[in-house]
This record gives structure tokens, C-alpha cells and sequence, in this order.
């Protein structure tokens, strides 16, 4: 008798790997730990042997690691793979799934960084900042809504498109069109990245010198405005480019730079962060 997943196993699995697909997170192992748990519910019905459970599941024991969102796609494929295996398919055992998994794991986390974290979280933040206006709390109760939304049923249908498609999905993951959608993502998602920095960041300077009379006769930022409208803004946001993409510069690191830059700049009269007290 052939074996068939019950849609429960497989909406047990899918949740494991949304709520926990960070579990036990460690540089070591990453996803790995989340990815055991995703398949716990489906080995456990697919087979009713110890031995044989215990042989599933070491298959992915594996190192994982990709991103999350765009990732569940993975997870399904791996169940409609466990399912054929289980039903004793030739053509599917452990080389198979573990070549599989490892070799989805760039190009999925390549389309995933570049549509989830550069393309659509910015769109949701910039939208939720122009929310927030004079402390609103809209924009924060916006921004969680919708993402949560966005992420669960995106996830859900990755997973259980993931699972019908099974190892057709791969061809198109990373074949040519995989490529294809690679680049285009990338680039929507650089234009995403510089229409939101030239929107919301903004670095001005308030350097002046004085004349005899104490009068202003040059006012930096009104000359760069003449000559280059937003340079500062533009050199602020390719050196924070730089730090992290070139440098290796954590983000972290990065903003207790910007920190102490702008104290420094305060500090000079470089920057005026318009206090009064």
C-alpha cells in the first residue's frame, strides 16, 4: 500500500519550521536543528520502524542553512522526497536528499536575501516610518501585522508548492530562470535600497565660518547644496556600504561608529543635532 502524508503531519511540519526553524541556533549547525524538527511529524508517519525513523532522520543531520522565508520551499521538497523514499523510490535515498538540500541552499538564500531582506522588509519599513509621524504607533502596529502575515502564508505556500513539485522544483531553482530571477531580484532590490535611503536618511551640516562681524559668510551646506544636492547623505550611505560589504563590519559595528561620528561632529560643530535646553 502505498504510503500518503496526511495534510496534519505536513501542517505540524511546516509549523515546526516556521516557529522554530532558529532552534538551537548556533554557528555550528544553523538550521539544522530546526530542520530535524520539521521532519520529526512526517517521519514518525511515514515509517513504523524504529530503526527505519532513526536512519530518516539522520539524513538531516547535515549542516542547513539558508534563508528562512524563501527557504521553506526546501523543507517541502524534502517532504515530497522523504515520501517517495518511504515508498521505496530508486532514484531517492540519502546522497539524493542531502545533494539536494546543499545545493539549494545558496541560490534560495541568494533570491531570498535579495526579495525578503532587501526588497520587501524595506518597502514594509518605509511605509510603516511614513506612519509613524509625530509618535504615531501605526506604523510599528502596521509593520508587525503585515509582516507576520506576509511571512505565514508566503511560508505555507512555499512549503506545500514545495512538497507537490517536489524534485521538478530544482531545475527551475537553480537552472538558468533561477539565475534569471537572481539577478532581477537583485537589482529591484538595489533600487528598493536607494530609493528608500534617498527618502528617509538625511545628513546635513551646520559648519559655518564668520566674518569680523560675526556674520556668516559661508555656510557649508548651502554650497554642497549647490553643487551637489544629498552628497553628504550619498557619502554616508556608501561608506556604510563599504564597512559592511567590503569590510566585513557588522552592522552593530557599524551604527556605534556612526555613534561616535556624529558626537565627534557635534562636538566640532560639524553637525547640529538641534537641541535646546
Amino acid at each position: 500500500m502505498e504510503k500518503k502524508l496526511s495534510k496534519k503531519a505536513l501542517l505540524k511540519s511546516f509549523h515546526n519550521w516556521y516557529y522554530g526553524h532558529l532552534t538551537c541556533f548556533s554557528q555550528e549547525h544553523m538550521q539544522t536543528f530546526g530542520y530535524l524538527c520539521s521532519m520529526l511529524p512526517l517521519v514518525e508517519e511515514l515509517y513504523d520502524d524504529e530503526e527505519e525513523k532513526a536512519k530518516a532522520m539522520n539524513t538531516y543531520t547535515a549542516f542547513f542553512n539558508t534563508e528562512p522565508q524563501l527557504g521553506t520551499v526546501i523543507v517541502g521538497i524534502t517532504a515530497g522526497l522523504e515520501e517517495a523514499r518511504a515508498n521505496d523510490a530508486d532514484d531517492v535515498d540519502d546522497e539524493t536528499i542531502n545533494g539536494l538540500r546543499a545545493g539549494l541552499m545558496g541560490p534560495v538564500a541568494g533570491i531570498g536575501d535579495s526579495l525578503v531582506v532587501g526588497t520587501l522588509i524595506p518597502i514594509l519599513l518605509g511605509i510603516a516610518i511614513g506612519m509613524s509621524g509625530g509618535g504615531s504607533p501605526l506604523g510599528a502596529i502596521f509593520y508587525i501585522v503585515v509582516w507576520n502575515l506576509i511571512a505565514y502564508f508566503g511560508m505555507r505556500f512555499l512549503y506545500f508548492k514545495g512538497y507537490r513539485l517536489g524534485a521538478k522544483a530544482v531545475e527551475f531553482l537553480i537552472g538558468e530562470q533561477g539565475e534569471a530571477i537572481r539577478d532581477s531580484v537583485s537589482m529591484l532590490g538595489g533600487i528598493v535600497i536607494g530609493a528608500v535611503a534617498a527618502s528617509w536618511v538625511s545628513v546635513k551640516t551646520s559648519f559655518t565660518l564668520l566674518n569680523e562681524a560675526g556674520e556668516p559668510y559661508l555656510e557649508l551646506q548651502k554650497k554642497l547644496d549647490e553643487v551637489f544636492p544629498g552628497l553628504l547623505t550619498t557619502i554616508f550611505i556608501v561608506f556604510c556600504w563599504f564597512l559592511m560589504a567590503k569590510k566585513r563590519m557588522s552592522p552593530i559595528k557599524v551604527m556605534l561608529l556612526l555613534v561616535v561620528i556624529a558626537f565627534l561632529g557635534v562636538l566640532v560643530g560639524f553637525f547640529n543635532p538641534g537641541l535646546s535646553y
